[in-house]
């Protein structure tokens, strides 16, 4: 397969109790795999283009679309977490054999690869982590579900991407228009819940700033603001500010995105 290829495959798993059916992206390579996890109301797509990018030849590469969003099936909306979507990278990555990998995760992705990478250590070789929920603060999304209550799962989430069209912010109108096809309205509350409590409770500061790899922090200059960064860049944590920029470097300026993913992964 060559670098300007990659195949399509479904994973039918049984995930604690709830079948799935994954839609994956992946190709091989004789080098460090690399492992995408998207974010809410992305998809693996974001991550395609990957085979566009001379810098990544000769890397193997996963990338699907999580329970409750995308292409892929759940029998059980009701069941998705961040729990959920962190036992299914477990079990995508023993599909796939995969042992040590570079990680990249954005934003409910990130928080996702942020438990994948605490509990497989030395196994990953590098983590990026797209403004990844790593503090109360970074749950300007998520956090909805809790400032908007709605037990009507459908119209919280037609209001929320109401909310989303009028953000102001780089690339909110074109995140906005696609969110109806990329998630289940019905996954979004365990999703969000999750994301909430873990970022309240879940000590993930601690948990990412003992990772034994090494760690690149992207986020967007419309979010320079966070309080955090100059605190994890004194503890070894590169950072990345992605210039005309929010939430969503993928959309709003990928050239440069693609480049700081590469340079970093080439260490």
């Amino acid at each position: 397969m060559t670098s300007q290829q990659f195949a399509s495959q479904r994973l039918a798993f049984d995930i604690d109790g709830v079948a799935v059916d994954i839609a994956t992206l992946h190709r091989g390579g004789d080098k460090a795999p690399i492992l995408f996890l998207h974010g809410f109301g992305s998809s693996k797509e974001d991550y395609a283009d990957i085979v566009r990018h001379a810098a990544f030849d000769g890397h193997p590469f996963i990338a699907y679309d999580a329970p409750g969003c995308g292409d892929t099936v759940c029998a059980d909306l009701a069941q998705v977490s961040i729990s959920l979507l962190l036992h299914t990278a477990l079990r995508v990555l023993a599909h796939y054999r995969v042992d040590r990998f570079h990680l990249v995760g954005h934003s409910m992705g990130g928080l996702t690869a942020l438990l994948l990478a605490s509990q497989l250590g030395e196994r990953v070789l590098s983590f990026t982590d797209i403004e990844g929920n790593i503090a109360p603060e970074d749950c300007f999304l998520s956090r909805q579900i809790v400032d908007y209550p709605n037990a009507d799962a459908e119209a919280f989430f037609d209001d929320f991407i109401e909310r989303t069209r009028h953000a102001p912010a780089y690339a909110s109108a074109l995140y906005a228009a696609s969110l109806r096809h990329k998630v289940r309205a019905a996954a979004v509350r365990g999703i969000f819940s999750s994301m909430v409590a873990l970022s309240d409770h879940g000590r993930l500061m601690e948990q990412f700033l003992a990772l034994p790899c090494r760690k690149l922090f992207m986020y967007g200059a419309q979010n320079a603001g966070l309080s955090y960064l100059a605190h994890i860049g004194r503890h070894g944590v590169r950072l990345s500010e992605v210039p005309h920029c929010g939430h969503f470097p993928m959309y709003s300026n990928p050239l440069f995105m693609w480049r700081q993913l590469a340079d970093f992964i080439a260490g």
